[in-house]
């Protein structure tokens, strides 16, 4: 149904609900919520390195930064031959992220050109992950570990990526049925985590260690 009156309040209260937005198309005025019968998520003790993205993180010709340009991200995600993120999403994506309520991480190559990056909304101690790009090898995968890592050390508890997708099959993400998902939501929305917490981004090095110890 088409929803002229979605804000982004309601955005909100919809994720805490436990659903998300989602647009036919990109030039489309359609807006559906979403409820899968089966949730994505990644556990944060979960996180999966590969051998070959250790030896990319190892070596380090990279830079992560956070909500440093989250408009540039959100852009990135939407521009693709098919996308969910329509007008009216991606403004409000941005409206989220103007209240302190969306982030997004990025990874740069050495010429500081952006090459993949994952944005999100944080409520509580759940963050929801909603899309990301890469248009470098391993890009994406990079800004995923980081971001773990970065959840798990400012007091997340829940990693909600929407959907399963192969990709994030091979990266730890399960599917959990509805009713767990739920029980999971109502725990970290009670909770607090802060991404932007004064404590720095880790390195590379720090995010193949504590992944080793906990993966």
């Amino acid at each position: 149904m088409k929803d002229l009156t979605l804000t982004a309040d309601v955005l909100l209260s919809a994720y805490a609900s436990g659903v998300f937005p989602m647009a036919e198309s990109r030039d489309s005025d359609e807006i559906f919520w979403v409820d899968p019968t089966e949730r994505g998520v990644i556990p944060l003790d979960g996180f999966h390195i590969s051998r070959s993205l250790a030896r990319r993180l190892r070596r380090g010709n990279f830079s992560v930064t956070l909500d440093r340009d989250f408009a540039a991200v959100v852009a990135a995600c939407a521009n693709r031959e098919e996308t969910w993120i329509n007008a009216q999403i991606h403004d409000l994506y941005l409206d989220l992220h103007a209240a302190g309520w969306a982030h997004s991480l990025e990874v740069r190559d050495e010429a500081g050109v952006l090459t993949g990056g994952v944005y999100g909304v944080a409520i509580g101690a759940a963050f929801f992950g909603e899309s990301m790009f890469s248009h470098g090898r391993d890009a994406s995968k990079i800004a995923l570990a980081f971001l773990v890592d970065r959840l798990r050390q400012t007091g997340f508890t829940l990693f909600d990526t929407q959907f399963l997708t192969p990709h994030l099959a091979s990266l730890g993400g399960v599917e959990i049925p509805r009713a767990e998902y739920r029980l999971a939501l109502r725990r970290a929305l009670g909770g607090r985590g802060d991404l932007l917490a004064a404590t720095p981004l880790a390195t590379p090095q720090e995010v193949l260690q504590r992944s080793t110890q906990t993966s």
